[in-house]
């Protein structure tokens, strides 16, 4: 198979598996994936999973990657917290949660990490739609923080939580109070519940 016959078949789909291609084409050459990738036209994003290189300047590309290489997940936790605008920082790592066991994938797109979740927590997310056609899954405001806020533990007193720097006016004006406690009542966790209530005190939320 040449590749643009290759490439037309398979392009639109932006990450694609080899049993993808193999179930398309049965005699498919795998050395083929090897030789377009060397070549610089296929990236290997993980073992069986790739996207064409032209693919990669596409807007917020590393969004619909980080879904596809490992399902099911969503965006959550920094990335999610960073695209909100509720922390300061620009997160380098797409970081996101699965009910898989935690992962970690590096690859010449970027870092993709992911941590555990039980399979009830798997909830709270949204569709949003990568270059006008493609579905995302991403995180709620409320469920990023709460995902956050119960992965990492230690951050259960005033002033760790006062130095994570959250976005005072994003707490305020775009956190919806009501419908993060809807959320927080399905971990059932007592330590998140207190960690919220720290919040609230830190950041003097009269919610």
């Amino acid at each position: 198979m040449n590749f643009e016959l290759f490439r037309r078949s398979f392009v639109e789909q932006r990450c694609f598996t080899s049993w993808q291609v193999y179930a398309w084409y049965p005699d498919f050459d795998k050395n083929n994936l090897w030789r377009w990738t060397k070549k610089g036209y296929l990236i290997k994003l993980r073992q069986g999973y790739y996207m064409f290189n032209e693919s990669r300047d596409l807007a917020d590309i590393n969004f619909y990657i980080a879904n596809c290489i490992y399902k099911p997940s969503y965006i959550s936790l920094q990335t999610a917290l960073s695209y909100y605008g509720l922390i300061p920082e620009a997160v380098a790592n797409i970081t996101s949660v699965a009910t898989l066991k935690t992962a970690l994938f590096e690859n010449s797109v970027g870092v993709f990490s992911y941590k555990k979740i039980k399979d009830s927590f798997f909830t709270g997310f949204e569709h949003i739609k990568f270059d006008g056609e493609k579905n995302v899954l991403f995180a709620s405001l409320e469920k990023a923080l709460l995902d956050f806020l119960y992965l990492y533990p230690f951050y259960n007193t005033e002033k760790s939580i006062y130095h994570l720097r959250l976005n005072e006016d994003i707490l305020t004006e775009t956190v919806d109070f009501d419908k993060l406690d809807i959320l927080l009542s399905n971990f059932k966790s007592k330590n998140l519940e207190k960690r919220i209530r720290l919040l609230k005190k830190v950041y003097s939320l009269s919610i």
